[in-house]
């Protein structure tokens, strides 16, 4: 297993605490924007955690691979533009749709790909 890439120390750290047995972390990347604080990729699930909860309750959601229906670059730009021309993906588990925006379009790309492995 390759060493794990993370923003975030904390982050990191909040991930590590809650793995399964014999679970390995990818990758940590901190998210911007409303209610995401992170999103984590594990061998098993992803991680999300959510802070847009009201009274500044905020929840983690694992998600396994197996429940992604799919996962999407979310971009303004048409077709025509940059494949990952922005640092959004949104990720899609049945009816519900999560979406993380991130600094830069590497972490996207990343995060799609990783996701993409794990579902196909």
């Amino acid at each position: 297993m390759t060493t794990p890439t993370y923003d975030r120390k904390d982050q990191f750290q909040q991930i590590q605490s809650g793995l399964l047995a014999g679970e390995q972390i990818i990758a940590v990347y901190d998210a911007i924007g409303t209610g995401t604080g992170f999103i984590g990729l594990t061998d098993r699930r992803v991680i999300i955690q959510d802070r847009s909860f009201i009274g500044k309750r905020y929840a983690i959601t694992s998600i396994p691979y197996s429940k992604i229906t799919s996962v999407s670059v979310v971009s303004n730009k048409s077709w025509g533009g940059a494949y990952f021309s922005t640092g959004a993906i949104a990720i899609h588990v049945g009816a519900q749709t999560y979406e993380v925006e991130f600094r830069g379009a590497q972490k996207s790309h990343h995060v799609h790909n990783l996701i993409l492995h794990h579902i196909s």
